[in-house]
């Protein structure tokens, strides 16, 4: 998906894409608006090559794998109708201030299109985490929910804060969100920095990024002792597989009422 980072290095972002440099960029802006205590984070959601080299093909076995695809405003157009995924997943928000501006319109294509639909949100822990939940929500509920609808924390900077204090930022974010929500939020983010972040979370899904292993061929990171969905592909778009059915994803989001 893509993504921002905080004032990273050139050695963290070796291996990024130019659309995720061009977010980055993004993220700096963002961060200049906050009050940021410490050095700036590195970003390490992005150099995913560092993974047990003793993948397994998680959880496919019987059925196949179910094919997604993300995006954000800089996919302001991107075609749903002609689209072969099952699920869409896109950017709503950043931060305590930004609203993606593409994320209205991709959110009424996925529901005409009538596949799983969610929104994520690219957390930055210098900042509240409560009043990033908030802000999350407004502009996810500003628009029409329905049943299944997934949430997500996209987690990939540390704003210079420690492992324990990012960790401890996750927890109170997602679980902010499962209760004003009733839905467990889905976490987000690169191989390495689930693994080294991720400790204590493996109560919410897991949508982890590795590009280096083929689609499904992932070993979960951290405590997790399966992966929800695996992002192995950022060419030409963001590119996805489920281990789970869409009903079954579907059973992850937003309850009944």
């Amino acid at each position: 998906m893509p993504k921002s980072g905080i004032a990273a290095t050139l050695s963290d972002r070796i291996n990024l894409s130019g659309k995720r440099l061009r977010q980055a960029a993004l993220g700096v802006t963002l961060a200049a608006t906050t009050v940021v205590a410490g050095a700036a984070g590195q970003a390490l959601a992005a150099p995913l090559d560092h993974a047990p080299i003793h993948t397994t093909l998680q959880q496919a076995g019987a059925a196949p794998l179910t094919y997604g695809q993300d995006v954000s405003n800089y996919q302001p157009d991107h075609d749903w109708t002609a689209s072969p995924a099952q699920f869409g997943i896109i950017k709503a928000s950043e931060g305590t201030g930004f609203r993606d501006r593409a994320f209205a319109r991709h959110w009424r294509e996925l529901d005409k299109k009538g596949i799983v639909r969610g929104a994520y949100h690219y957390g930055h822990p210098g900042n509240d985490p409560i009043a990033e939940a908030e802000h999350f929500l407004s502009v996810v509920n500003s628009q029409p929910a329905k049943p299944g609808d997934l949430l997500v924390l996209d987690l990939e900077t540390t704003d210079g804060r420690s492992v324990a204090e990012v960790n401890a930022w996750a927890k109170t974010w997602l679980a902010h969100v499962k209760a004003k929500t009733g839905a467990t939020p889905i976490f987000y983010s690169g191989w390495n920095f689930a693994d080294t972040y991720g400790k204590g979370l493996a109560e919410y899904p897991l949508w982890v990024a590795h590009y280096s292993r083929p689609k499904g061929a992932v070993s979960p990171p951290a405590d997790w002792k399966t992966w929800t969905i695996h992002q192995y592909s950022d060419s030409p778009i963001d590119q996805n597989v489920s281990a789970l059915t869409p009903d079954q994803l579907r059973s992850l989001g937003r309850p009944e009422r």
